[in-house]
């Protein structure tokens, strides 16, 4: 079984950074792609940054040249820097994974169960 875990989340003022993480672990032969959602109170849930292996890098542009988003592959983990926080940046941060399990050929999404990222004015 996969797992996902993030870390990092907390309060920060407006203007401050924050780095998230998002760990993989289980019976893992390979992660394809990891990425970052979030979710505020009363909105819907949408992308914030996603890295594909051999692939781009997309971000959204309430997040370009804000946030920067990195994988260590030798330790399955994908990291989200984000760096002039805002408050509208305040959500609910979930780490998802496209990751083919050991003995198997499929890909399967992974879903973290998300971190708290507020930040104040």
């Amino acid at each position: 079984q996969v797992q996902l875990v993030e870390s990092g989340g907390g309060l920060v003022q407006a203007g401050g950074s924050l780095r998230l993480s998002c760990a993989a672990s289980g019976s893992i032969s390979s992660v394809n792609a990891m990425g970052w959602y979030r979710q505020a109170p009363g909105k819907q849930r949408e992308l914030v940054a996603r890295s594909s292996s051999g692939g781009p890098t997309n971000y959204a542009d309430f997040v370009k040249g804000r946030f920067t988003i990195s994988r260590d592959s030798a330790k399955n983990t994908g990291y989200l820097q984000m760096d002039s926080l805002k408050p509208e940046d305040t959500a609910v941060y979930v780490c998802v994974a496209d990751i083919i399990e050991t003995m198997t050929t499929y890909n399967r999404r992974y879903w973290g169960q998300g971190t708290q990222v507020t930040v104040s004015s």
